[in-house]
């Protein structure tokens, strides 16, 4: 019975693939999701026509989402209808989509989901949206703000974080869940999570619960502008699509990405939606209708100064006139980058296998050092985050969110013992001191250091500001030392600290007070950290920072810079892979001279045996590649 129930299994995952996948590009879909303020002036068959021949003129759209209710408005059956049928006619598919907020103009309003009316509410509109969709989004606003004295009393001597996780759980099975297939036993309800994963729980989304009462996942990759209060990295909009794959595998439906950063240039806006689908996600949505009819190409803004160096967004090569269903159109807005990005990757994300990355264990709705493996990924460590300790791994990565685990030393000295390595940053080490201690009497106060040299590893022009780490001479060993000077100086201190333990090595990896000085810090530096943590992949960059790497498991490769000029790096790959392809040319690369390694460098990595590729990279591109 269990081997029938398998085969099943695979047969309807095959044949989900089949459909995902049955659209205008090879790999993946796109879609566009409309919001309830477009939705109801769908009810003009002329407004609605005119607007869809903006959109369609200059994007290929395999389905679009239209949603039936967002800051109180809510869409009339017949409109819904209208719309629905005019897509279908088309060939579009149709889903639908809810944003739960009662004011968005007002600090984005929630509804309060203790309070009956809006509890009935929310029930309704659930009830509605499933009468008319066999599938909706729940988009990314299923979260509480509210502090009413309802909430303040349904709330108890609970934290607020576990009175909403508890909350937001039971509203969505008894509000939304449960009513919806009431009405509608066929339809299946996606809830799409936002870009700041680390803070989810403060405001009532479980990642230990939420992915798995809903039938699906979908995944807000907008990135935007990093300098903005959210410090979005770009690197987010890929870990963040791995991480939930990690949560509930099978589940991460689609990625989903806004205008928001291409004040910046358009490349900003491109970068988004390479990163979604460099992560494997099936099909990426598009927010949202009113942005890819509404925002003007102005080349005064979005064309950006390193245009016209052969790079991966051409701004002029999108500006040519497409033609799309027998017509000609010139490219006026957004619809048409959207289009131009997404066609670059047919043909590519299909050929790339299943990403991989240095395992870093963040453990279930856990906060500490936020979002820092996004700036991991933009100094080239391809990270690959989960909810679970990895067993099978020679490098685990803990950041201080792994103090939440009440049994994470047991973990470590189980991965050491095994003779693996754990990597600690600063941030866990001061978190939990004392557990630590068990392993190396190592400590991390509230003393700090400001540094510029790093001996052999290089220099920078600026002061950075570094947690001073202490450690029992010739029980822990400096790796990697910074001062100011270091070399001539009178004081150094650790940047990449090991410890040994067992068969095993506990690295202890020094993170600056301002993550963002990670991109000021020297190649050299990089490199050792590069070098020391990727046990568990064939190959590396040599690259400055804001160039990333990602590896896939059947011998692909993506390297992208992030940098507003050209650059070449290197890539170090083990024995054995003699050439590398760029597979958007069919150019074939063979390995350089292998330059003499000093005794000096190779005292801690003497198996380090690798063969070297250059490649050149233009401002804000990217290489796709195969071993």
């Amino acid at each position: 019975m269990k081997r029938k129930h398998s085969f099943y299994a695979a047969f309807i995952m095959l044949m989900m693939s089949i459909v995902v996948f049955g659209g205008n590009y090879n790999g993946f879909k796109v879609s566009v999701y409309t919001r309830a303020q477009e939705v109801e002036k769908m009810k003009d068959l002329h407004w609605l026509d005119s607007t869809w021949t903006i959109i369609s003129g200059q994007l290929k759209v395999d389905k679009i989402y239209l949603e039936t209710h967002r800051d109180l408005l809510i869409i009339p059956d017949e409109t819904l209808e209208q719309a629905k049928k005019f897509f279908l006619d088309r060939g579009i598919e149709v889903g639908g989509g809810i944003t739960y907020t009662i004011n968005e103009a007002n600090s984005f309003e929630t509804f309060c989901y203790s309070n009956p009316e809006h509890r009935k509410l929310v029930r309704e509109i659930a009830e509605h949206t499933a009468k008319h969709f066999d599938d909706f989004i729940l988009d990314d606003f299923f979260f509480t703000s509210c502090k009413s004295d309802i909430e303040i009393k349904a709330k108890g001597t609970r934290s607020w974080t576990q009175y909403r996780m508890d909350l937001l759980a039971e509203a969505a099975k008894s509000l939304v869940i449960d009513p919806s297939r009431k009405v509608n036993p066929k339809v299946k309800i996606i809830i799409k999570y936002p870009n700041w994963y680390d803070h989810f729980s403060g405001l009532g989304f479980d990642l230990a619960r939420g992915p798995q009462l809903f039938d699906g996942v979908w995944t807000g990759t907008e990135t935007r502008d990093p300098s903005t209060a959210q410090h979005l990295q770009h690197y987010l909009g890929y870990n963040i699509v791995r991480y939930f794959d990690n949560i509930r595998p099978g589940h991460n439906m689609g990625g989903w990405v806004d205008s928001g950063g291409s004040n910046m240039g358009m490349d900003r806006y491109a970068e988004q939606i390479w990163l979604t689908f460099f992560a494997k996600a099936p099909e990426i949505s598009l927010f949202a209708y009113n942005q890819l009819i509404g925002v003007q190409l102005r080349p005064e803004v979005h064309r950006t100064p390193w245009q016209g160096q052969g790079t991966s967004f051409d701004y002029d090569a999108m500006m040519k006139p497409v033609n799309y269903n027998g017509q000609l159109t010139t490219p006026t807005t957004l619809a048409r980058v959207a289009g131009y990005a997404v066609e670059q990757l047919n043909g590519i994300i299909d050929k790339l296998g299943k990403p991989i990355g240095i395992k870093c264990y963040k453990p279930y709705n856990s906060l500490g050092e936020d979002f820092l493996q996004n700036y991991f990924g933009m100094i080239g460590l391809p990270m690959d985050m989960v909810p679970e300790f990895p067993t099978d791994q020679q490098v685990v990565m803990l950041t201080e969110q792994a103090k939440q685990d009440p049994d994470i030393m047991a973990k470590i000295k189980a991965q050491l013992t095994k003779g693996g390595d754990v990597v600690i940053t600063t941030g866990l080490l001061k978190a939990i001191p004392d557990k630590i201690a068990d392993i190396a009497e190592l400590r991390a106060s509230d003393l700090k250091a400001l540094v510029n040299d790093f001996g052999i590893y290089g220099k920078i022009e600026k002061d950075i500001l570094i947690p001073q780490v202490a450690y029992h001479t010739n029980d822990a060993w400096d790796i990697l030392s910074a001062g100011r000077p270091l070399t001539g100086g009178v004081s150094g201190f650790p940047m990449l600290l090991r410890a040994q333990y067992s068969k095993g090595n506990l690295y202890v990896m020094t993170i600056p007070d301002d993550f963002g000085n990670l991109y000021d810090l020297p190649k050299g530096v990089l490199n050792s950290w590069r070098s020391t943590f990727s046990k568990d992949l064939d190959l590396r960059i040599d690259a400055p920072a804001k160039v990333s790497l990602f590896v896939y498991d059947n011998g692909a490769f993506i390297v992208e810079s992030f940098l507003d000029e050209p650059v070449t790096i290197q890539i170090n790959a083990e024995e054995g892979i003699d050439r590398i392809t760029n597979t958007l040319t069919g150019a074939v690369i063979e390995k350089q001279p292998t330059p003499p390694v000093s005794p000096f460098m190779r005292r801690f990595r003497p198996d380090d045996k690798t063969n070297v590729f250059r490649i050149t990279l233009m401002p804000h591109s990217y290489g796709v590649f195969k071993k």
